[in-house]
């Protein structure tokens, strides 16, 4: 944590609370880390659409971490409910920025494999989309 990046004080990331939808587990652990050491709670896991509107509809989350290929299904009805209920999110994904279609370009993305910088950063600018 000695990194000038890490765990800041003040930062918009501490206490933050964050779903992450993904569905590889392994993913999902190392994004829980990182999350955990900037400051944030992770409020849950999910490994797909359905679950993850379950998880939307039983607890509201500050931001949220979607990959966009849920084995096969597509994540964007979950940012179409993110989105509706102004919460802010980011793509995680390993089709980058070129996966994304022209609706949801406005949203950060972080390309596959990202690690602890790109997705603080892509995190705190999603943040700052709705800090309006």
């Amino acid at each position: 944590m000695n990194d000038a990046g890490r765990a800041r004080t003040g930062s918009k990331l501490n206490a933050l609370r964050v779903l992450i939808v993904e569905d590889e587990s392994i993913v999902s652990f190392l994004i829980e880390d990182m999350l955990t050491e900037m400051g944030c709670e992770v409020i849950g896991h999910a490994v797909g659409v359905r679950e993850a509107l379950t998880l939307l509809a039983e607890r509201r989350p500050d931001a949220a971490v979607l990959d966009v290929n849920l084995r096969g299904e597509m994540a964007f009805p979950v940012a179409e409910r993110l989105e509706a209920e102004r919460i802010p999110f980011l793509f995680a994904t390993g089709y980058g920025q070129a996966g994304i279609p022209d609706r949801w370009r406005q949203w950060p993305v972080i390309q596959k494999p990202f690690g602890y910088t790109d997705l603080s950063r892509a995190l705190e600018a999603a943040v700052s989309k709705t800090d309006r």
